[in-house]
Formats: structure tokens, sequence, C-alpha cells
């Protein structure tokens, strides 16, 4: 388990719900992966990002898909995307990264709470 942290530090993280609109191939990365871009609705737009999915995920079943992401972090140069939010999974009894999703259709744009 993590280091303990105050209720204050966990509302700086500001996680939202987007829709994946685009998916597709990332084949310059180190490890497998895809480039993603994700419409997090009007407030916030469509984001790019990749995300090493390619265990469980094919980028035909991850266009539509909800899924839920760090909108706030700095963005970070991935070989040649530049990954505007952080996708969050946890992983599997393989390895391979199982995406977080709402269990109901939600608005994008939503934040966790």
């Amino acid at each position: 388990m993590s280091d303990q942290i105050s209720f204050d530090d966990f509302l700086k993280v500001d996680v939202r719900v987007g829709r994946v609109v685009e998916a597709e191939e990332f084949p310059e990365a180190r490890k497998p992966a895809y480039k993603l871009r994700i419409d997090f609705g009007p407030d916030i737009g469509i984001k790019k990002t990749s995300a090493q999915i390619t265990k469980n995920y094919t980028t035909d079943t991850l266009v539509g898909r909800l899924v839920m992401a760090v909108v706030n972090f700095p963005p970070r140069q991935i070989g040649p995307v530049r990954s505007e939010v952080l996708t969050l999974g946890v992983p599997d009894a393989d390895g391979g990264v199982v995406l977080m999703t709402p269990d109901k259709d939600v608005p994008i744009g939503g934040r966790l709470y």
C-alpha cells in the first residue's frame, strides 16, 4: 500500500470519464501499445494518449468504449506521441491491463468522486 494522503490531495487528481473516438496501432512504442484519442466533452475536449492495453483489447473494441483517465497531469512525450491524459487500468492475472470503466452509460466529462 502507498503512503497515506489527505483527502485534499485526492481532490487534486482530476479523474474523468471519456469515450474513445479513435484507436490505432503504435508500432514505434517500445512495448506494445495503442494511440488513443478520447473525448471528454465540451469543457475538456478530445485528448491524445498512448496505452499498453494490447493484451486485452483491439483497436476495434476500443472505439466507443467509456474509459476513466486523469486529465490534469502535465503532458508527457511518449516517443512521437504527446500524451495528454493517463488512462486508468488494473492488471489482470496475466499482467495485461484491464481498463477502468463505468458499469453504466454515463455522460462523458463526469468527474470521479
